[in-house]
Protein backbone atom coordinates (compact mmCIF):
# COMPACT_ATOMS: atom_id res chain seq x y z
CA UNK A 1 0.00 0.00 0.00
CA UNK A 2 1.20 3.41 -1.44
CA UNK A 3 -0.07 6.94 -0.02
CA UNK A 4 1.24 9.56 -2.04
CA UNK A 5 4.54 7.61 -3.17
CA UNK A 6 4.87 6.11 0.36
CA UNK A 7 4.88 2.69 1.27
CA UNK A 8 2.96 2.03 4.33
CA UNK A 9 2.23 -1.62 4.25
CA UNK A 10 4.91 -4.60 2.65
CA UNK A 11 2.49 -7.55 3.46
CA UNK A 12 2.55 -9.70 0.34
CA UNK A 13 2.72 -13.11 1.73
CA UNK A 14 -0.28 -16.00 1.43
CA UNK A 15 -2.06 -16.42 4.69
CA UNK A 16 -5.20 -17.10 6.22
CA UNK A 17 -7.53 -14.77 7.91
CA UNK A 18 -5.61 -11.86 9.11
CA UNK A 19 -5.54 -8.28 9.42
CA UNK A 20 -2.27 -5.86 9.22
CA UNK A 21 -2.48 -2.29 9.74
CA UNK A 22 0.00 0.71 9.44
CA UNK A 23 -0.73 4.33 10.73
CA UNK A 24 -0.31 7.93 8.36
CA UNK A 25 -1.71 11.24 9.29
CA UNK A 26 -3.89 12.93 6.99
CA UNK A 27 -5.95 16.32 6.88
CA UNK A 28 -9.74 16.26 6.39
CA UNK A 29 -11.45 16.99 3.16
CA UNK A 30 -7.93 16.45 1.48
CA UNK A 31 -7.03 14.46 -1.88
CA UNK A 32 -4.33 11.79 -1.69
CA UNK A 33 -2.99 9.01 -4.59
CA UNK A 34 -3.55 5.81 -3.51
CA UNK A 35 -2.04 2.88 -4.80
CA UNK A 36 -2.65 -0.96 -3.52
CA UNK A 37 -1.29 -3.58 -4.90
CA UNK A 38 -2.21 -7.53 -3.89
CA UNK A 39 -1.77 -11.10 -5.38
CA UNK A 40 -4.30 -13.37 -5.66
CA UNK A 41 -2.79 -17.06 -5.50
CA UNK A 42 -5.66 -18.95 -4.76
CA UNK A 43 -9.59 -18.83 -5.79
CA UNK A 44 -11.67 -17.21 -3.53
CA UNK A 45 -9.14 -15.57 -1.98
CA UNK A 46 -9.81 -11.95 -1.03
CA UNK A 47 -8.29 -8.56 0.66
CA UNK A 48 -10.12 -5.34 1.82
CA UNK A 49 -8.99 -2.00 2.30
CA UNK A 50 -10.30 0.32 4.71
CA UNK A 51 -9.69 2.89 6.73
CA UNK A 52 -10.25 4.44 10.59
CA UNK A 53 -10.12 7.97 11.98
CA UNK A 54 -8.54 8.56 15.65
CA UNK A 55 -11.80 8.46 16.91
CA UNK A 56 -12.68 5.03 16.11
CA UNK A 57 -9.11 3.46 16.58
CA UNK A 58 -9.51 4.72 20.22
CA UNK A 59 -12.97 2.32 20.87
CA UNK A 60 -11.70 -0.30 18.35
CA UNK A 61 -11.30 -3.70 20.39
CA UNK A 62 -9.33 -6.54 18.08
CA UNK A 63 -11.50 -9.53 17.50
CA UNK A 64 -8.97 -12.98 17.48
CA UNK A 65 -9.68 -14.37 14.28
CA UNK A 66 -10.01 -18.39 14.58
CA UNK A 67 -12.50 -19.37 12.54
CA UNK A 68 -14.89 -22.49 13.03
CA UNK A 69 -15.28 -25.76 11.05
CA UNK A 70 -17.84 -28.33 10.86
CA UNK A 71 -16.49 -32.27 10.76
CA UNK A 72 -19.00 -34.86 10.02
CA UNK A 73 -17.96 -38.37 12.38
CA UNK A 74 -19.08 -41.56 10.06
CA UNK A 75 -21.36 -43.25 12.67
CA UNK A 76 -20.37 -46.86 13.82
CA UNK A 77 -17.43 -45.72 15.46
CA UNK A 78 -15.52 -43.62 17.59
CA UNK A 79 -13.26 -40.69 17.12
CA UNK A 80 -9.76 -39.52 18.89
CA UNK A 81 -9.11 -35.75 18.28
CA UNK A 82 -5.59 -35.84 17.35
CA UNK A 83 -4.39 -32.76 18.69
CA UNK A 84 -6.11 -33.29 22.21
CA UNK A 85 -6.85 -36.67 22.32
CA UNK A 86 -10.62 -35.98 23.02
CA UNK A 87 -12.65 -39.08 22.70
CA UNK A 88 -16.05 -38.08 20.12
CA UNK A 89 -19.16 -40.51 19.34
CA UNK A 90 -19.50 -40.86 15.75
CA UNK A 91 -22.60 -40.35 13.53
CA UNK A 92 -23.22 -36.64 14.48
CA UNK A 93 -21.56 -33.21 13.13
CA UNK A 94 -18.98 -31.48 15.65
CA UNK A 95 -17.86 -27.70 15.28
CA UNK A 96 -14.05 -27.48 16.27
CA UNK A 97 -11.87 -24.12 16.03
CA UNK A 98 -9.45 -23.45 13.30
CA UNK A 99 -6.57 -21.14 13.95
CA UNK A 100 -4.44 -20.40 11.04
CA UNK A 101 -1.47 -23.34 12.53
CA UNK A 102 -4.13 -25.99 13.37
CA UNK A 103 -6.06 -28.32 10.85
CA UNK A 104 -9.22 -30.14 12.61
CA UNK A 105 -8.08 -33.85 12.94
CA UNK A 106 -10.10 -36.73 13.92
CA UNK A 107 -8.31 -40.48 13.84
CA UNK A 108 -11.08 -43.50 13.96
CA UNK A 109 -10.73 -45.45 17.34
CA UNK A 110 -8.76 -48.40 16.82
CA UNK A 111 -6.46 -46.95 14.25
CA UNK A 112 -2.50 -47.71 14.67
CA UNK A 113 -0.76 -44.58 13.05
CA UNK A 114 3.25 -44.92 12.83
CA UNK A 115 4.72 -41.06 13.15
CA UNK A 116 8.22 -41.13 11.86
CA UNK A 117 11.42 -39.08 12.57
CA UNK A 118 11.57 -35.77 11.37
CA UNK A 119 13.45 -36.21 7.58
CA UNK A 120 14.40 -33.68 5.00
CA UNK A 121 14.00 -36.31 2.37
CA UNK A 122 13.24 -39.95 2.59
CA UNK A 123 16.42 -41.05 2.12
CA UNK A 124 18.23 -39.03 4.65
CA UNK A 125 19.07 -41.69 7.03
CA UNK A 126 16.57 -44.66 8.23
CA UNK A 127 13.47 -44.38 9.35
CA UNK A 128 14.21 -45.55 13.08
CA UNK A 129 12.83 -44.94 15.70
CA UNK A 130 9.36 -45.36 14.67
CA UNK A 131 6.28 -43.87 16.98
CA UNK A 132 3.10 -46.11 16.97
CA UNK A 133 0.25 -44.25 18.23
CA UNK A 134 -2.51 -47.12 19.09
CA UNK A 135 -5.86 -44.74 19.37
CA UNK A 136 -7.88 -46.91 21.78
CA UNK A 137 -12.15 -47.73 21.90
CA UNK A 138 -11.99 -50.38 19.16
CA UNK A 139 -10.50 -53.57 18.10
CA UNK A 140 -8.00 -52.90 14.64
CA UNK A 141 -5.60 -53.84 12.00
CA UNK A 142 -2.68 -52.16 10.45
CA UNK A 143 0.27 -53.22 7.93
CA UNK A 144 3.85 -51.06 8.23
CA UNK A 145 4.89 -51.36 4.41
CA UNK A 146 8.40 -50.13 3.66
CA UNK A 147 10.55 -50.43 0.86
CA UNK A 148 14.33 -48.72 -0.49
CA UNK A 149 12.23 -45.29 -1.31
CA UNK A 150 14.23 -45.26 -4.81
CA UNK A 151 13.76 -47.49 -7.88
CA UNK A 152 11.65 -50.33 -9.10
CA UNK A 153 12.47 -53.27 -6.75
CA UNK A 154 9.44 -53.11 -4.94
CA UNK A 155 8.05 -54.49 -8.18
CA UNK A 156 9.78 -57.40 -7.64
CA UNK A 157 8.61 -57.64 -4.05
CA UNK A 158 11.36 -56.57 -3.04
CA UNK A 159 10.09 -54.76 0.01
CA UNK A 160 8.75 -55.28 3.72
CA UNK A 161 5.35 -55.84 5.54
CA UNK A 162 4.70 -55.66 9.56
CA UNK A 163 1.32 -56.86 10.11
CA UNK A 164 0.28 -55.43 13.52
CA UNK A 165 -2.95 -55.85 15.54
CA UNK A 166 -4.68 -53.65 18.45
CA UNK A 167 -7.19 -56.02 20.85
CA UNK A 168 -8.89 -53.12 22.94
CA UNK A 169 -10.68 -55.16 25.38
CA UNK A 170 -7.26 -56.86 26.51
CA UNK A 171 -5.49 -53.61 25.79
CA UNK A 172 -3.00 -55.43 23.74
CA UNK A 173 -0.87 -54.79 21.07
CA UNK A 174 0.52 -58.03 18.57
CA UNK A 175 3.39 -57.02 16.11
CA UNK A 176 3.49 -60.24 13.68
CA UNK A 177 6.49 -61.59 12.30
CA UNK A 178 8.20 -59.66 9.40
CA UNK A 179 7.20 -60.77 5.97
CA UNK A 180 9.77 -60.18 2.55
CA UNK A 181 13.12 -58.37 2.75
CA UNK A 182 14.86 -56.03 0.57
CA UNK A 183 18.82 -54.32 0.34
CA UNK A 184 19.09 -52.11 3.08
CA UNK A 185 17.04 -53.40 5.45
CA UNK A 186 17.07 -52.48 8.94
CA UNK A 187 17.15 -55.96 10.78
CA UNK A 188 16.47 -54.44 14.21
CA UNK A 189 14.07 -51.68 14.89
CA UNK A 190 12.77 -49.76 17.51
CA UNK A 191 9.10 -49.07 18.25
CA UNK A 192 7.96 -46.27 20.89
CA UNK A 193 4.41 -47.51 21.23
CA UNK A 194 2.14 -44.52 22.57
CA UNK A 195 -1.59 -45.49 23.49
CA UNK A 196 -3.06 -42.30 22.90
CA UNK A 197 -5.11 -40.61 26.02
CA UNK A 198 -5.76 -36.67 26.82
CA UNK A 199 -2.94 -34.70 26.30
CA UNK A 200 -0.91 -37.98 25.81
CA UNK A 201 0.70 -38.86 22.67
CA UNK A 202 -1.18 -35.90 20.70
CA UNK A 203 -0.43 -33.43 18.14
CA UNK A 204 2.24 -33.79 15.26
CA UNK A 205 6.04 -33.65 18.13
CA UNK A 206 7.38 -36.72 19.07
CA UNK A 207 5.53 -38.17 22.45
CA UNK A 208 8.61 -37.69 24.98
CA UNK A 209 7.50 -40.38 27.37
CA UNK A 210 5.94 -43.97 25.12
CA UNK A 211 4.24 -46.24 27.18
CA UNK A 212 6.26 -48.93 25.71
CA UNK A 213 10.13 -49.28 24.14
CA UNK A 214 9.87 -52.35 21.69
CA UNK A 215 12.96 -53.91 19.56
CA UNK A 216 12.00 -55.52 17.17
CA UNK A 217 14.14 -57.80 15.08
CA UNK A 218 11.49 -59.52 12.99
CA UNK A 219 10.26 -61.88 14.87
CA UNK A 220 6.44 -61.80 16.45
CA UNK A 221 5.81 -59.81 19.77
CA UNK A 222 3.07 -59.26 22.16
CA UNK A 223 2.92 -56.19 24.65
CA UNK A 224 -0.01 -55.73 27.41
CA UNK A 225 -0.53 -52.19 28.55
Amino acid sequence: LWVDGRQLMDEMYPAGLQRNFGEIDLQAGSWHDIRFEYQQVDQGSEVTLGCRTPSMLASYKPRRETQAWSLYLPGASSWVDFWTGDQADGGRTVEKAAPIDIMPLYVRAGSIVPMGPRLQYSTERPADPIELRVYPGADGRFTLYEDQNDGYGYERKAFVEIPMEWDNAGRQLTIGKRRGSFPGMLARRTFNVVVVGRSHGTGDAETKEPDKVIAYSGKKVVVKF
